[in-house]
């Protein structure tokens, strides 16, 4: 696919070669989705482990390049803006996704973790990948596997996505493929593309077991992932990431912009009659004039992911890609993000949001506050035992009345709701209560709120999930 076209165009395109004719690999064999699933589960999964740390011998990009070798190197086939940062990613993947099918694209996004599904994170125009698909394309990646297993170890559970993502994109020939990095960037097997243009979400402390314990640390991991030519931007930076990446990008010979500082950037919070609060942003370049668009995700937060979006749009205009500012408006209006400030229960009033760290937990707080009316506010919580969880309790503990503890059953890197509400207590006095499962938390919330309270529930994907599939079976009996 060349940079130089303008049009959108939807074809499709043969399937990407295959590895060496001298490697004929021995398929999994996987008839069915639950097959080609509990194959796929069988793998490492990092997601799920209790606690890893940052070594060359988990992490190496060898093994996925090895992978996508035999696969016939797919990634090269696609265009693609890559996607790094700590908190964000999501948002300003489906922010530049909705405004891209807008403007006509066939786009691809491959994003993490999912929450009911795990088609969820391999979505073309936002539709899932389906189950057929998803089966012989497991059993394709799988023979991959097996015909380089002599050459490397056996591959990760994400590693085998992300090449499932790869072949995908590639056979469907997306115009374009948003991909979001999951850990790091520098080892993140999604950095074996070379992508059009990257961007960076904000960065904070979170997987220190992983990145590293400072500032510095992370954004050094992070920006492992920017590639020679290929422009950055960024949103604005704590200033020892900002140092990092202006290093980074000078040394390997690419430009690094900031919106808000070399690129035009500016929001505003207000409330009118027909949307209600919300932030209006503006982004101005040589190219483009986007003026005063509504961040149609709540939240301060949302609306430096939106302009990173806004802005990303316009590198990819002076990369070929032909867009009219009216459907970069309609699709930005469009936007869908589940789990993020996503109400997903009327009466009594429950919202979800996946905030799994100290600044997420901060900002989610203070976008309630300004978003969603409440007399009380009624949290349930739980997160992962490597996150920074002093500061995680103390952060719910200023905003949240009651407070219900409980592990979420998916993750085994879950903490113990008991142990928790002991942390909790050092530092607060404010009344919890422990529950065993999500239905119980449910039912408790449920039984203390009134009319005008909000039942919040965060700290994790994984528990968020697991109130949208209780929530869902609940309301199909």
């Amino acid at each position: 696919m060349s940079e130089t076209s303008s049009k959108p165009r939807s074809r499709k395109r043969s399937p990407a070669k295959t590895g060496p004719a001298s490697k004929k690999p021995a398929a999994p064999r996987l008839r069915t989705y639950a097959s080609a699933v509990r194959y796929l589960f069988n793998h490492v999964n990092h997601e799920r482990m209790r606690m890893i740390r940052l070594n060359t011998r988990m992490f190496k990009l060898e093994r996925m390049k090895a992978l996508c070798e035999a696969l016939g190197d797919p990634q090269d086939s696609i265009r693609a803006v890559h996607i790094v940062g700590t908190k964000g990613k999501g948002s300003t993947v489906a922010m530049l996704t909705s405004s891209l099918k807008a403007c006509g694209y066939v786009v691809g996004s491959y994003t993490s973790p999912h929450l009911v599904d795990l088609r969820e994170r391999i979505c073309i125009n936002d539709a899932w990948i389906p189950q057929s698909e998803f089966t012989q394309l497991m059993n394709r990646v799988g023979a991959a596997a097996e015909s380089v297993k002599d050459e490397i170890e056996a591959p990760s559970f994400f590693e085998l996505m992300t090449g499932i993502a790869f072949c995908y994109f590639a056979d469907q020939a997306v115009d374009i493929a948003v991909i979001e990095a999951g850990l790091g960037g520098r080892l993140d097997c999604t950095s074996v593309i070379t992508p059009i243009v990257t961007a960076v979400t904000a960065i904070s402390h979170d997987h220190t077991h992983i990145l590293g314990d400072t500032i510095e640390k992370i954004a050094r991991e992070k920006a492992g992932a920017f590639k020679p030519g290929v422009p950055v931007v960024s949103v604005r930076q704590p200033v020892e990431a900002e140092e990092v990446f202006r290093e980074v990008a000078e040394e390997i010979g690419t430009t690094f912009e900031i919106c808000g500082k070399d690129i035009d950037f500016s929001s505003r919070f207000e409330t009118t009659a027909d949307i209600g609060p919300h932030t209006r942003v503006c982004v101005t370049t040589e190219t483009s004039k986007f003026e005063h668009l509504a961040c149609p995700l709540p939240g301060e937060h949302q609306s430096l992911n939106c302009g990173l979006a806004l802005a990303l749009l316009d590198k990819l205009r002076t990369r070929g890609l032909h867009m009219e500012d009216n459907d970069v408006i309609h699709g930005l209006e469009e936007t869908k993000l589940a789990g993020r400030m996503d109400i997903v229960w009327k009466d009594p009033q429950i919202l979800v949001d996946g905030a799994h760290n100290t600044a997420s937990v901060t900002a989610l707080i203070r976008a309630m506050g300004a978003y969603v009316p409440y007399d009380s506010l009624i949290m349930i919580f739980g997160c992962a035992e490597d996150k920074d969880v002093d500061d995680m309790l103390k952060a719910i503990s200023l905003g949240a009345d009651k407070i219900i503890f409980v592990r979420a059953k998916s993750n085994p890197r879950s903490m113990y709701a008991e142990d928790l509400q002991r942390r909790f207590a050092e530092q607060s006095g404010k009344m919890t209560q422990v529950a065993d499962s999500i239905h119980e938390a449910l039912t408790l919330a449920t039984r203390a709120a009134s009319r005008e309270d909000l039942i919040c529930v965060t700290g994790s994907f994984y528990l968020v999930g697991e109130v949208k599939k209780h929530l869902s079976q609940s309301s199909a009996r």
